[in-house]
C-alpha cells in the first residue's frame, strides 16, 4: 500500500519541535500510565501491541514494562530515534520503526492490540488509518484511538495544561497550541462514529472522559 500525500497535518515533528513534545509530555506520566492501565487490562501478558505514533515512546514503555511485546510505528525519524533511546534507558525491549499510519509496515494479523494515543487528529487519511490497524489485527484483537474532544471546553483545556506542571512559557505555549490548532483538527463524536462506520471495522464503541474520547473498535 503506498501513500499517495502527506501523511500528517501541520509542520513535522523532527528536531527542535520533537524535543520541545517530549520534555513537556513526559511531565504528564498521569496520562500515559492511565492509558497503559486501560491497554493491559484488556489483553494478557505476552500479547502482541502495536502502538501507532508514539512519539518519545513513554506510553509504549509503560506497556512493555508490563510484559507485553511492543512494537512502534512513527512518521517522525526523530521520535523513532528519542523512543529507541528512552526504551533503551528504561531497560525494556520496544521496536520503534519509522513509518506511516495509512501504510504500516506488517503483515497482517500480526498484532494482538493496536492503541494510538494523541495523534489521530493529525493524520491526513484517517480512515486509511483505521483500516490499516484493523488489517494489522489479529481477528478477535482490538483497537483503541484516544484523542481529544472536539467539543472540549477552553476552561477544561487549560485546567489539563495546568495540571502538567510546565513552566509558564511552556504552559502559554500549549494553551495556544490547543486552541488554535489541535481542537481544529479533533473531531466530533459523529465524525468518529460516520469514519468506523465506513472502515473494515464497521462499528465502534465511544467514550467520554476529562477532554478526551476512546473509539474502542473490535475486529471479529
Amino acid at each position: 500500500m503506498t501513500a499517495t500525500v502527506k501523511p500528517y497535518k501541520g509542520l513535522p515533528l523532527e528536531g527542535v519541535l520533537a524535543d520541545w513534545y517530549a520534555k513537556n509530555t513526559r511531565r504528564d506520566e498521569r496520562r500515559f500510565l492511565a492509558a497503559a492501565q486501560t491497554v493491559t487490562g484488556r489483553t494478557a501478558a505476552g500479547a502482541s501491541i502495536l502502538e501507532v505514533a508514539p512519539g518519545p515512546g513513554y506510553l509504549a514503555i509503560a506497556l512493555a514494562r508490563s510484559g507485553r511485546k511492543v512494537t512502534g510505528l512513527d512518521i517522525s525519524k526523530s521520535f523513532v530515534e528519542m523512543g529507541r533511546e528512552n526504551a533503551r534507558k528504561a531497560g525494556v525491549q520496544i521496536d520503534f520503526r519509522h513509518g506511516n499510519a495509512s501504510a504500516m509496515p506488517f503483515s497482517d494479523g500480526s498484532f494482538d492490540y493496536v492503541v494510538c494515543m494523541a495523534a489521530f487528529k493529525n493524520f491526513t487519511q484517517p480512515l486509511g488509518a483505521i483500516n490499516e490497524m484493523h488489517r494489522v489485527l489479529k481477528s478477535g484483537g482490538q483497537g483503541s484511538i484516544l484523542d481529544l474532544r472536539k467539543d472540549a471546553g477552553l476552561r477544561d483545556i487549560h485546567a489539563e495544561v495546568d495540571r502538567m506542571g510546565l513552566s509558564r512559557w511552556d504552559a502559554m505555549l500549549t494553551r495556544w497550541t490547543f486552541r488554535f490548532m489541535l481542537l481544529k483538527r479533533a473531531y466530533t463524536r459523529e465524525d468518529l462514529e460516520r469514519m468506523a462506520k465506513n472502515s473494515l471495522f464497521r462499528r465502534s464503541e465511544i467514550s467520554a472522559e476529562g477532554i478526551g474520547f476512546e473509539l474502542r473498535l473490535l475486529k471479529d
